[in-house]
């Protein structure tokens, strides 16, 4: 599927520490600002307990889960955008990103000095903020340099391009995001190009101390108040604990540690699925003796795409889909049971698949 979430923040906030906690991919961890050359890569299983429920009612000899791309970004500072501390070498990675996974602050401690010498974490949010919107405005302008001399020449696309950019030019000049701003598709299409960073969807995660894990402190509060008008998914994890958690290798110790401190499961779980979210994906199943198995498909994909990521034959040669609900099946208990109760579909390749829905491809090549 090739789409990723990207985690940003202030250096210094525990990115690395949160994204060792579920990439078998580890990323190195130091004390120092700017200290990382490159952004780490993980392709993470996303937790879906559905998974083991199927099982409850198909026998099988595998499980296997879908998967995310998280990247790591390296921490940025004020004046990343003029070059400060790691400079926007980064901000390729960042623009690269399909979403974005803000990570802030929410905890004190002395061996961890903050860059500006003071935990904020709406300050921290702002100044990040502020940077991507330097440089997106920085890409408007140069595209907008160009698309105004074809516009004196009376080219009326370029004319109507030209006012698209000024429209976004006004926006980031008075702090709002691109997101922020309601396009239609049509005027859309002249920014695509852009790939502009404050365009991309964004979940915000509180990073708190161990006793901040389950309900949060001040810090989170001011977050919450400061979004309050966005909308915005926000999550608290405590990374520090979280890590602890998944260096214990048996199920059961991690079950006692979680009841312990009141978790009913770890956080990066919920991060997970979160960042799986923000992307627009879906997901559904396959179940057999062999194998069950979950698939990453768009939100709004049909039949045929999603065979498609089964295999490509599948796709081409697609005559028809079975299809069962998740909640149907778990219910009656066997795919024997959905068909005597009207609850196994026959769906052609238009058929928008659905979350959790349970799928059988008919096809012929």
């Amino acid at each position: 599927m090739a789409l990723n979430c990207g985690i940003i923040g202030i250096t210094n906030t525990g990115k690395t520490t949160l994204f060792n906690c579920i990439s078998p991919v580890k990323g190195e961890i130091t004390n120092f600002a700017f200290s990382a050359t490159k952004s780490n890569i993980g392709i993470i299983k996303v937790p879906d307990p559905r998974l083991q429920e199927l099982e409850k009612f198909q026998p099988t000899e595998k499980i296997v889960p879908t998967t995310v791309e998280i990247v790591d970004i390296p921490g940025l500072t004020k004046g990343s955008s003029r070059g400060e501390g790691v400079g926007n070498k980064f901000l390729n990675d960042i623009r690269n990103a399909d979403a974005l996974i803000h990570l802030l602050r929410c905890f004190d401690d002395e061996n961890l000095p903050h860059t500006e010498g003071s935990v904020d974490p709406v300050r921290d949010l702002e100044t990040i903020e502020l940077e991507l919107q330097i440089k997106d405005l920085e890409s408007v302008e140069k595209k907008l340099g160009k698309i105004e001399k074809l516009e004196r020449s009376g080219d009326k696309d370029a004319g109507k391009n030209a006012d698209v950019l000024r429209t976004i030019k006004n926006h980031l000049e008075n702090f709002q995001p691109a997101r922020s701003l309601e396009l239609s598709d049509e005027e859309s299409k002249y920014a695509e190009d852009l790939f502009l960073l404050t365009a991309k969807p964004v979940m915000y995660v509180c990073n708190v101390d161990e006793k901040s894990a389950v309900s949060g402190n001040k810090y989170v509060d001011k977050v919450k108040e400061a979004l309050k008008e966005e909308e915005a998914e926000i999550l608290v994890i405590a990374a520090g604990l979280e890590a602890e958690i998944a260096e214990l290798e048996e199920k059961n110790d991690r079950n006692d540690f979680l009841n312990d401190i009141g978790l009913s499961e770890p956080g990066v779980n919920k991060f997970v699925r979160a960042a799986y979210q923000i992307l627009n994906l879906k997901t559904f199943f396959t179940i057999g003796p062999d194998e069950i198995r979950a698939w990453t498909i768009k939100e709004g994909d049909n039949a045929r795409k999603a065979a498609g990521v089964i295999h490509s034959d599948l796709e081409r040669g697609f005559i028809r889909a079975e299809v069962m609900k998740y909640d149907d099946f778990i219910s009656l208990k066997s795919e024997h049971k959905c068909r005597e109760a009207g609850k196994l579909h026959i769906e052609g390749k238009n058929y928008i698949v659905e979350d959790g829905d349970i799928l059988f491809i008919r096809f012929n090549v």
